[in-house]
């Protein structure tokens, strides 16, 4: 009888990869599956990898062919399989656990032509994050829905976060393109012939990032590849013409957000004899493309379209060159660009006395120069809470004699009360040091009188820079500082959590919230105490599992006024190794709720994550970055809880520790940066000591600074175990990362521990 799913996993040159992705297929927990490994002629040992798989499951079957490339190879997996629903997977990724059961689960359930769903992106460097346009596109569950009726879709370019009813892509003829960038033509036409599709908001399919950045979206800028790029959107322009006129907006939005900037930023690194070639082809694209689309484009973008369109090749390279300097290569960078240039200054022009762009265009729009605040402390003392920052008018001139106004208050509905600020100078958005830095402090005092207000109080922002004059919002906690702020009690029984609500900072009022107090490892038992919002003879603390909901009854009375609670939670209950939420880290993330209102508990009592080993997996009770308690369970591998700067003969040296649960050797600890546009990387190894309860590792700061001329470089923390498994990051505690970041100067030179996705790095420049 045939299998009700086909996965088609074509592969190339990806030995280092390809046995996890397959690992990830066989912890499915839809098992009626066949798996059509096509091997696209490698010569590295691929393979044999994916022949082994074969001989150990016979659910796999491996088809061989010569080099033809990704889509001939997708056209061949699909030619050999049988089931009666088809998806793809690229052999460097993984697939969560429960990816199929849900979009199989789901077309059974709705008859859909075609099931899609939510995507991660990862790497080690970086860990697991949100793909930027697919959490936007799958930010809810939509059940037979179609492109027409649901336009975002028309933003769902890839073809491996979906799977396929197998009669309907016969029906329709579908076969993928010889050129890279193949995915796009084929999905926009299967979301136009689909009688209805389903959207899935969990995340079925992790998308692989390379740190040597080898990956064909990676190398991007290669002629080869910005040629085919073209050539897909064409194809996927003449199809909107042809069949969609409805979805020109979004469609030509998009291509003019993500690809046209691409391939114009491409004229700083193909070789010279190409641009000519280069020209030709963009210009055949950005003249398909809606011009009011290209006069939505960010400034530098609208320099670069304006340079394609008469065809002036060296000023297209040196605004390129320009942007790469500072660092903004990419599509989302380019949203949050760090622009390299003061009001009314200009790029660099083409000599002589043509001009091929208008001088309007290098010119900074007033609105561009926007009020731009970062915080990168929070931290509580008796008195207040106190933030430190930055705030900003981006691209602003700069006065003389730096006499810039800057005025904070807390806002309580339609109340401001004034904050005294302090002023310091520090580094700005463009990397100079100017006098941007803030620090305020909040009255707990302050704080207590909010919450009649009935509003959630948040720090207004008011700034004057010479002529402008911008108000705002604190944004949000940014990337690297302060991710895990603490909460605190302003009074006997008012929670203040400071988080960041989307780009905002907020300060979270929580009255009699119900708590966790404390966290001990009893035996083979974890026991939790803490408060409940309001008494109750009888209540239930229920965690979810793959394998179905934990209940635990607690045992209410100590305290005193009904709501002091305990619970013991065997261990063993908690642990999950087949099927981890996350195919990449093997981790499964847990939230214990209550049954009593399906209520959270606020981890007020924990100072510190607390964690115990059983079966091989390591348990941690610790905190989301809103408070709340989290339970993860993983492999055991080391991780980070404690970072300090120590001074010595030799000079400063960083040191991190951690806590460590067993007499084996985890195996060496070192930061490693990879260099780009390569798999090679560089190690510089720490003086690591174990004891049977912990571990430390420290390192000269010297050791982490770039060499002359080289820039800005980043490290992350790496454990290299003994026994020739993969290397990977180690990951931060979260009560570490609410005092990160750490900052030292040592000579000219600036050295930052912080924390990106969970992972330490330090950034050196």
């Amino acid at each position: 009888m045939p299998p009700r799913l086909s996965v088609v996993v074509p592969f190339y040159n990806v030995a280092p990869y390809i046995g996890d992705c397959l690992r990830s297929i066989t912890r499915q927990t839809f098992t009626d599956l066949e798996v059509v490994l096509v091997d696209d002629g490698s010569s590295d040992g691929s393979a044999e990898v994916a022949a082994q798989f074969c001989a150990d499951d016979p659910r796999f079957r491996l088809v061989r062919q010569e080099n033809q490339g990704l889509g001939p190879a997708r056209n061949t997996g699909t030619a050999h399989s049988t089931g009666e629903y088809l998806t793809f997977v690229d052999s460097d990724d993984l697939v969560p656990a429960h990816a199929y059961e849900l979009l199989v689960g789901s077309l059974d359930r709705t008859g859909s032509s075609l099931a899609a769903g939510n995507a991660r992106r990862f790497n080690n460097t970086l860990g697991v994050r949100a793909a930027y346009l697919h959490r936007s596109i799958f930010a809810a569950d939509r059940e037979v829905t179609h492109i027409l009726e649901y336009p975002a879709l028309a933003l769902d370019r890839m073809v491996w976060n979906k799977v396929y009813r197998r009669s309907f892509w016969d029906e329709n003829g579908y076969e993928f393109p010889p050129i890279r960038y193949e995915d796009y033509p084929v999905t926009l036409r299967a979301h136009l012939d689909a009688v209805t599709v389903d959207c899935l908001s969990a995340p079925v399919y992790y998308w692989r990032e390379r740190e040597s950045g080898e990956s064909i979206t990676q190398q991007k800028y290669a002629f080869a590849n910005l040629a085919d790029r073209i050539t897909s959107a064409l194809t996927v322009l003449d199809l909107v013409d042809e069949r969609a006129p409805d979805l020109r907006t979004p469609v030509h939005g998009h291509l003019t957000e993500i690809d046209l900037p691409t391939i114009v930023q491409g004229f700083g690194s193909v070789e010279e004899h190409e641009r000519p070639a280069l020209v030709e082809l963009g210009q055949r694209f950005i003249r398909r493309l809606d011009p009011a689309a290209r006069a939505a484009a960010r400034p530098l973008d609208r320099l670069q379209f304006r340079a394609l369109e008469a065809g002036d090749a060296d000023l297209l390279r040196r605004l390129a060159e320009h942007r790469t300097d500072v660092g903004v290569d990419d599509s989302r960078a380019r949203r949050h660009a760090v622009l390299p240039w003061r009001y009314q200054s200009t790029y660099p022009t083409p000599t002589g006395a043509a001009r091929s762009v208008p001088r309007r265009l290098y010119r900074l729009p007033r609105r561009d120069m926007r009020l731009h605040t970062t915080l990168t402390r929070v931290e509580w003392d008796d008195t207040d809470l106190v933030l430190r920052g930055t705030a900003d008018i981006r691209h602003a001139p700069r006065p003389a004699d730096e006499t810039w106004r800057l005025r904070m208050s807390l806002v309580r509905g339609l109340r401001a009360v004034s904050l005294p600020v302090r002023r310091f100078p520090t580094r700005d958005t463009h990397g100079d040091t100017a006098l941007v830095g803030f620090e305020t402090r909040v009255p707990r005092r302050l704080l207590a009188a909010a919450v009649p207000d009935g509003a959630v109080p948040h720090i207004a922002v008011d700034m004057r820079v010479g002529p402008l004059h911008r108000r705002g919002r604190l944004s949000g906690i940014g990337y690297g500082s302060a991710q895990y702020p603490h909460g605190a009690w302003v009074t006997d029984d008012l929670w203040i959590q400071p988080s960041s609500g989307g780009e905002r900072f907020t300060l979270r009022p929580l009255r009699r919230p119900a708590e966790l107090t404390e966290a001990t490892v009893d035996g083979d038992a974890l026991v939790l105490a803490g408060r409940l919002a309001a008494p109750a003879a009888d209540a239930t603390l229920t965690v979810a599992r793959s394998s179905g909901t934990l209940r635990v009854p607690l045992l209410v009375g100590p305290g005193g006024d009904g709501r002091g609670f305990t619970a013991r939670v065997p261990v063993a209950d908690l642990i999950d190794a087949a099927t981890p939420d996350d195919p990449f880290s093997q981790r499964t993330a847990r939230v214990p709720r209550l049954d009593r209102d399906d209520a959270l508990l606020l981890a007020t009592g924990l100072r510190e994550s607390v964690s115990v080993t059983h079966a091989g997996r390591l348990l941690t009770v610790t905190r989301s970055p809103g408070g709340y308690v989290n339970l993860f369970e993983g492999p055991v591998r080391l991780h980070a809880d404690a970072a300090e700067v120590s001074d010595g003969d030799a000079g400063q040296r960083l040191v991190v520790a951690g806590p460590w649960w067993e007499p084996r050797d985890p195996g060496r600890v070192v930061w490693r940066r990879f260099v780009d546009g390569s798999d090679a990387y560089v190690d510089v190894p720490c003086h690591a000591t174990y004891d049977e309860k912990s571990w430390s590792a420290q390192v000269p700061a010297a050791n982490l600074l770039p060499a002359s001329g080289v820039g800005a470089i980043d490290w992350t923390l790496f454990v290299v175990p003994p026994d020739g498994t993969s290397p990977y990051a180690v990951q931060a505690d979260p009560y570490l990362m609410a005092v990160l970041p750490i900052d030292l100067t040592i000579g000219a030179a600036r050295v930052r521990l912080l924390p990106r996705a969970g992972r330490l790095h330090v950034e050196a420049d």
